[in-house]
């Protein structure tokens, strides 16, 4: 763990806070860690406090999309470190090395591992820091602590915490904030919330077998969602729930395939995040349109080919489309969802009543119903992320933002947040990752840049500051 001091007196100031602690803040941890165990002439302190503080209760990556033989969308050399120290001991191929598999993968031939691996992988990472890190901690917010005797700008900040497991609440003090919360799940506004038998694919494989018992198996589920996790789910279904019938509602045409071809690719090279943040922000978002068949609403072709041929098989097996046990519905979109009373003492009746609008009707020879409805056991939304948690936690420095006519926080290209003039010293600030898509570019929320990022993030914290107060 090189030399991060542990420090367990929370009214000490710490040098970093980190909100939260997945793969942007691990790729931090790492870079702080190489830098403090190469002695980097250009580190402020070979010896700094800092403390990572997790909400869930261990170190976890897409717990609920860890499916059998699903396979990363990246290649294993985008890791925590190779791409910004290839002799770093937190590459990929170490951990290879370490496990004693190194020699056994490459007989795979791949540049993909599974997700079970690569998960398996930043767990072994994050074990290296564990004396820093505070799991069960659900960060709240920041606040302002001190402020310099003369200026009145912030010298250091209170972040407050709640143990999600005891209620107990936390104030530590830090001279730096790194808010990287991850992505919370968004729900259409037809979805209730925390209905038990709706559920976000991020809780699938953690979740979903919770809602029945063993005799009692679902016999009909839908998926909704047209992306990577939604194909996956639905792919996944028979072996899992074996004679049930399962739907995919996709409101477009088909399933499309993503865009990873080499050329399109490099719009996740590291190097682009400085033509991204130096581009008019018209311009800006007009690109990261353009590319977003690189990873929103988009499946892997392997993935594509092999949902495919399962269909197929069924043409095979079955003479009339509505006897077969998976199907695609395009054209399709929810209004809303009913409860369905228990019709049978046995309760073996759906519970749920889908109101679904049809559109296909406009684009095929033949009309369809407008209107349909489709009763199940189980749906499992596919609809993505929200990564506006920061928001929340900032709110107790909103009056401080770089500009009062903006509704959002603003970073500067180094992920620092732009706060109006004087209101911070130089040598304290918050920094903000996993957030900022629309300035840094679709890599942002992505694995393929942390590396060279954690380094840029520890270079702006703890380099050696010039006169501007910059890291140089």
């Amino acid at each position: 763990m090189a030399n991060m001091k542990v420090d367990q007196n929370d009214s000490e100031v710490q040098d970093l806070i980190c909100a939260g602690f997945g793969p942007a803040s691990l790729a931090v941890a790492v870079a702080l860690h190489d830098a403090i165990d190469e002695e980097n002439p250009s580190l402020r302190t070979l010896d700094p406090k800092v403390r990572f503080l997790e909400r869930q209760q261990h170190f976890a990556w897409h717990a609920g999309m860890l499916l059998p033989g699903a396979k990363m969308q990246i290649s294993f050399l985008k890791d925590m470190a190779t791409l910004r120290n290839p002799r770093s001991e937190f590459t990929f191929l170490n951990y290879l090395h370490r496990k004693n598999r190194l020699v056994a993968f490459t007989n795979l031939s791949t540049f993909l591992p599974q997700r079970i691996e690569y998960e398996d992988y930043m767990r072994w990472c994050a074990d290296h820091f564990q004396d820093v890190v505070d799991y069960d901690q659900d960060v709240e917010s920041v606040e302002p602590a001190s402020t310099h005797a003369t200026t009145g700008a912030i010298t250091s900040f209170r972040v407050l915490s709640a143990n999600r497991t005891t209620g107990h609440r936390t104030e530590r003090l830090a001279k730096h904030v790194l808010i990287a919360a991850g992505g919370r799940p968004q729900l259409p506004d037809w979805v209730p919330r925390h209905h038990p038998r709706i559920i976000h694919s991020s809780q699938y494989a953690t979740t979903a077998h919770k809602a029945f018992t063993p005799d009692k198996p679902p016999k009909s589920i839908v998926v909704i969602g047209a992306g990577q996790s939604a194909a996956e789910i639905f792919h996944n279904l028979p072996s899992r729930f074996p004679g049930c019938t399962s739907h995919l509602l996709i409101r477009g045409s088909a399933l499309r395939p993503s865009d990873d071809s080499p050329f399109v690719n490099e719009v996740f090279d590291p190097e682009r995040v400085d033509d991204y943040y130096s581009q008019d922000p018209a311009l800006r978002a007009e690109a990261i349109a353009q590319d977003k068949a690189t990873n929103y609403g988009v499946v892997r072709i392997a993935l594509l080919e092999e949902i495919y041929a399962s269909l197929y098989s069924q043409r095979i097996q079955y003479s009339n489309e509505d006897e077969w046990p998976q199907r695609i519905l395009n054209h399709r979109t929810i209004s809303h969802v009913e409860d369905l009373p228990p019709s049978a003492p046995s309760g073996d009746s759906p519970c749920l009543r889908l109101h679904i609008h049809n559109a296909s009707s406009a684009f095929q020879a033949y009309p369809s119903p407008a209107s349909e409805t489709l009763d199940v056991d189980l749906v499992i939304v596919a609809s993505g992320y929200l990564r506006n948690a920061h928001e929340d936690i900032l709110a107790p420095l909103a009056h401080l933002r770089a500009s009062s006519q903006s509704s959002s926080w603003q970073v500067a290209r180094d992920y620092r947040v732009q706060f109006r003039d004087g209101a911070v010293s130089d040598d304290a600030g918050v920094w903000l990752q996993g957030c900022n898509e629309g300035t840094h570019g679709l890599s942002d929320t992505l694995l393929s840049i942390l590396a060279v990022r954690g380094g840029e993030v520890v270079d702006s914290i703890f380099g050696q500051k010039g006169a501007n107060g910059k890291a140089r």
